[in-house]
């Protein structure tokens, strides 16, 4: 997916010589070659440049055969697409940051509108004197912005939606009828940590946050934006306070997550999956339509569709019950020591 020019300026194209020079990779090929995009591997287009670092070789599809570059250690430099640069380093993922670094900023509060990006808020939105607006934003009709909210630069507000106090939206779609309470961050980077040659690193995040239409986010619950891809919350869901989720997470519709909920990156949840409070689910998992999620359950693989699971690690409701009341009778003798 395209890096979205209303919050993020580009500052490329570069030449493939120059990302080598700036990031440390060497390359073989046309040092001419032009980039000004990233992109995730899987979905890499001729212009844009992506990593990957997995120990095995990639494997078909693991890598777009369209990708223009890609940073790559030297053991599968020859396991790339045809076509496709490989830009050789100890760590691509951290050289990938530093890439896109050359290729975009983050739009910042002092950057004007432009004619292309306007801002724009609409007569019947209530926006309160301590509420700032950032260039190029929208907001649409009969909307609320309370006092000390932030509304970062291209941000999008829909109808009908309302926005608590000290709340902050940044690199966002915000869809109709939305509800984000006091002290929500939406759209802040996500925990993206890169090993570099000098040790971790944060790796800079390109993507946004959609909240489709209904949906409403409780106090203090953190949205992170994707790393290039979208973090997507369907329609119709709700998430109760003090929840974080995490990048590139996929939502979808009437979907219900309870307080403390804690869900890592790039989770694929279906709609109408229902979580307990507290629950905790490993990054990569796909917990399919309908399933639900007792209490304080951790989650480390996927969930089939309509299941209920509980547990750490989660399993299947009637076997965790079956083995916490073996637990219990064969404790102790199943009596109690005084």
């Amino acid at each position: 997916m395209a890096v979205d020019s209303r919050f993020y300026e580009k500052t490329g194209p570069v030449r493939i010589a120059d990302l080598a020079a700036t990031t440390g990779a060497t390359f073989s090929g046309d040092g001419e070659v032009r980039i000004s995009d990233v992109g995730a591997a899987e979905h890499a287009k001729s212009n844009e440049v992506c990593y990957f670092e997995g120990k095995a070789p990639p494997t078909e599809g693991q890598v777009s055969a369209e990708a223009g570059a890609c940073f790559v250690t030297a053991a599968h430099a020859d396991k790339l697409p045809a076509g496709t640069i490989a830009l050789i380093s100890r760590t691509p993922r951290s050289a990938h940051g530093k890439a896109a670094e050359m290729l975009f900023r983050l739009r910042n509060w002092t950057d004007e509108a432009s004619a292309e990006n306007p801002t724009n808020i609409h007569p019947t939105a209530v926006i309160a004197p301590s509420a700032v607006i950032g260039q190029g934003a929208a907001i649409g009709d009969r909307s609320v912005i309370a006092p000390n909210t932030v509304i970062g630069p291209g941000v999008q507000i829909g109808r009908d939606c309302i926005i608590g106090p000290n709340a902050s939206v940044q690199c966002s779609l915000i869809g109709n009828r939305v509800k984000i309470y006091a002290g929500a961050r939406i759209g802040e980077a996500g925990f993206g940590v890169a090993a570099g040659p000098e040790g971790a690193e944060d790796a800079p995040q390109f993507g946004r946050v959609i909240l489709q239409d209904g949906v409403t986010i409780g106090a203090n619950t953190c949205i992170d934006r994707g790393a290039f891809d979208d973090t997507i919350i369907g329609e119709n869901s709700k998430i109760d306070n003090l929840c974080q989720i995490a990048h590139n997470v996929v939502c979808g519709r009437n979907v219900l997550i309870a307080s403390f909920a804690g869900i890592s990156g790039s989770v694929e949840i279906g709609d109408g999956v229902m979580f307990g409070g507290r629950v905790g689910i490993a990054d990569h998992v796909k917990i399919n339509e309908g399933a639900q999620i007792a209490a304080a359950s951790g989650v480390f693989r996927e969930i089939p569709a309509g299941e209920t699971w509980g547990g750490v690690p989660a399993k299947p409701l009637r076997q965790w019950m079956r083995e916490i009341a073996w637990l219990q009778k064969h404790s102790s003798g199943g009596k109690r020591k005084t």
